[in-house]
């Protein structure tokens, strides 16, 4: 007897959807029925037994910024009884990839099995919960691989078995109940042989790695000392000129202040993509404290500030890239006799 086929609702977002780019990221959930935009090959790979039967799709300011959006899609996707609910691919896309992790985590709350799909340097990827996510490209350009990783996972995920780290699975895998085949009693004495013996990495519970950064030693006179300014608030001259990218940067800038004692708001401005630039367009100073510092270098506060600020925009910024920004900067700033900064950040 033939297995019944499982019914898929796929979510995206109104660009993929076909509906508009910024213009229209405040645009409400809706649902269509069968497979739209990226949908159309995903369902061609899924094949015959895995059907989308329809396709639920947001802007992603709305997704990401309304506190009852996550609540209107699944009610959406609920609505046709779904065996799977997947969202995305996302790619680095941010505010995409939060609605993407966070309609999946909520599905899977509400019972049903849900797979989202991301690039790992996505920040949706920590926002997923229980829900499963797998590995996608970087942008839309590898659309095409990345559908199929997920349609693969698909495959997998509906059958019941979990996903592994070497099939796509991002993060740490749910946790579940087994059974152990010795009691915990033995496997702790174990764990404490081999730690007295010097095995400090034997766990059950694996926990995650971060970078242990020492600081430096604090500044016993700023009077004596060379200060700069450093920011990830994307302030650059007016017009972007060298096109610092306002989300997902892959570098930073450097720009004068030599002779400069204020930044006037028809010459600076923000373009970071992850918050309203408003405020900090109309007075810079918001991201860049020029002014004041000035004001500290004339009272002889500081011994000299700095004749260039660096600038980088941390909107969505990859781990490893912005590990890379703060060696740069710190190698640049000594080069410079500069022994302390002032970060401001968004």
């Amino acid at each position: 007897m033939k297995a019944p086929m499982t019914k898929i609702v796929h979510y995206i977002n109104q660009f993929f959807a076909g509906i508009g780019g910024e213009d229209a990221a405040g645009s409400p959930p809706v649902r269509v029925e069968g497979a739209i935009g990226p949908g159309r090959r995903l369902q061609q790979l899924l094949g015959d037994d895995l059907h989308i039967v329809a396709t639920v799709h947001c802007g992603d300011d709305y997704a990401s910024g309304s506190a009852d959006a996550v609540q209107e899609i699944l009610a959406l996707v609920r609505q046709d009884d779904p065996d799977l609910v997947i969202a995305g691919p996302a790619f680095t896309s941010g505010r995409y990839g939060l609605a993407c992790a966070r309609v999946a985590a909520a599905a899977t709350e509400h019972g049903l099995t849900s797979l989202a799909a991301m690039h790992e340097d996505n920040p949706g990827v920590d926002e997923g919960g229980a829900a499963t996510i797998v590995r996608s490209g970087v942008a839309a350009r590898e659309m095409g691989s990345s559908l199929e990783t997920l349609a693969a996972a698909a495959a997998i995920v509906a059958g019941g078995e979990p996903l592994t780290n070497e099939q796509g699975r991002l993060g740490r895998p749910r946790r579940q109940v087994v059974r152990a085949d010795r009691p915990a009693a033995a496997r702790a004495v174990d764990l404490v042989l081999a730690r007295l013996g010097g095995d400090l990495e034997a766990t059950e519970v694996p926990l995650p790695r971060f970078e242990q950064v020492t600081p430096a030693a604090a500044v016993e006179d700023l009077a004596q000392t060379v200060l700069a300014l450093v920011t990830e608030g994307a302030l650059v001259p007016e017009g972007n000129p060298d096109r610092l990218e306002s989300a997902r940067a892959t570098r930073w800038l450097r720009y004068s202040l030599d002779g400069i004692d204020s930044l006037a708001p028809d010459q600076y401005g923000s373009i970071h993509g992850g918050f309203s630039t408003v405020w900090a367009n109309e007075d810079p100073h918001r991201i860049v404290p020029l002014d004041v510092a000035r004001e500290l270098e004339a009272e002889g506060a500081i011994g000299r500030l700095h004749g260039e600020y660096l600038v980088t925009a941390g909107n969505g910024t990859s781990v490893a890239n912005a590990r890379r920004f703060g060696v740069e900067w710190a190698a640049d700033l000594r080069r410079s006799e500069v022994r302390a900064a002032i970060l401001t950040s968004t």
